[in-house]
């Protein structure tokens, strides 16, 4: 536990240094600390230059506040930050969190010729036609007929995965795998889901039930399927 009355904690560790600001002070106490403390452990100029990890608790930073910083703990003074970490999120960051981790519930068919994209886990009441194609950050939710192409974890998501009431796809792909027709049955299957298959390396098709055993973070969206 930081003592009160320090404002700047410095501690070594094998990669460099770890530096604990506290989070009630004023930046004005902050700076002014740091300034002190960086010039009387500069390293000397034969000596390589120290990495920082800076640790700011429950405090976030500005942009000038961290460019008053950058400027303290520089090269200039023997000193690299290579992380700036805080407990806090900014509000364009939850914001953003908050779009990439809603169910999209969209209730349409998606004809040959269309792209249905979305952000985020992508739930779609209706059809994937031939020709039709559904994309997502997430994961992929068919109530209905996957025809088509679905493209979940576009963004590099190896762990999203697709289902659908009946699947017979003209493509599946997830992240930066891809799978085609034939890999399926001739005669489509019902209530399936595409995931990556670590061990195969490539994209198979499975009961829903293996999704609670295969993707521990599942939520319960997907556990009410699986349970009907």
């Amino acid at each position: 536990m930081l003592d009160k009355k320090q404002i700047i904690l410095i501690k070594g560790t094998r990669e460099g240094l770890s530096l604990f600001i506290e989070e009630s002070a004023s930046f004005h106490d902050v700076i002014k600390e740091l300034k002190e403390k960086i010039m009387a452990s500069k390293p000397k100029e034969e000596e390589p230059i120290v990495s920082v990890n800076v640790k700011l608790g429950n405090r976030l930073l500005n942009e000038e506040q961290e460019k008053a910083l950058r400027n303290i703990i520089s090269v200039d003074n023997r000193f690299k930050i290579t992380a700036i970490e805080s407990d806090l999120i900014s509000r364009e960051d939850a914001l953003k969190w908050r779009e990439e981790s809603e169910i999209k519930a969209i209730n349409r068919i998606v004809r040959s010729g269309q792209v249905l994209e979305v952000e985020g886990d992508l739930l779609l009441v209706g059809d994937v036609n031939p020709g039709g194609k559904v994309v997502s950050t997430g994961n992929i939710y068919i109530m209905g007929n996957l025809y088509g192409i679905a493209h979940a974890g576009v963004t590099g998501d190896r762990e999203a995965f697709i289902t659908a009431s009946y699947m017979k796809p003209t493509q599946l792909r997830i992240a930066d795998y891809i799978s085609r027709a034939p890999d399926y049955e001739s005669d489509g299957v019902y209530m399936e889901c595409g995931i990556i298959d670590e061990d195969q390396d490539k994209i198979i098709i499975d009961s829903l039930k293996v999704l609670s055993r295969k993707r521990k973070e599942i939520s319960g969206f997907e556990r009410r399927i699986n349970n009907g």
